[in-house]
């Protein structure tokens, strides 16, 4: 009778065991699953600070003083322009626009070099 006992008990033991292995291989795999969707997060929220910081660097905040309705109504109405615009002219201002962004972004870059050379 104690050789059935003993045994039920080591079976027990195991049962438990693996029960235990088996929740922390289920929690391992609901952790990595949700790494990859904060993941995803972490960029699309990444991309919109950066999408955010081009409204500042523009002088939007300001010239709008800090008007979301105004800066939503501009960007809708430059997304109507470039939506119905589908002839040659659309593709001027698009490539008009882009120009005028990297002459931008590369006069901040000089500027910033200048600041850093003594």
């Amino acid at each position: 009778m104690d050789t059935i006992r003993t045994e039920l008990l080591a079976l027990e033991r195991r049962i438990r065991r693996q029960a235990a292995l088996i929740h922390r291989h289920q929690a391992r795999k609901a952790r990595n699953d949700m790494r990859d969707w904060a993941k995803a997060r972490r960029e699309r929220t990444h991309h919109l600070i950066e999408l955010g910081g081009l409204v500042q660097k523009a002088g939007l905040v300001d010239l709008t003083d800090d008007d979301r309705a105004t800066l939503l109504g501009a960007f809708l109405e430059i997304a109507g322009q470039l939506r119905d615009g589908r002839n040659t002219a659309s593709g001027d201002l698009k490539t008009r626009w882009r120009r005028a962004g990297l002459h931008a972004f590369d006069a901040e870059k000089e500027h910033a070099e200048r600041k850093e050379q003594p």
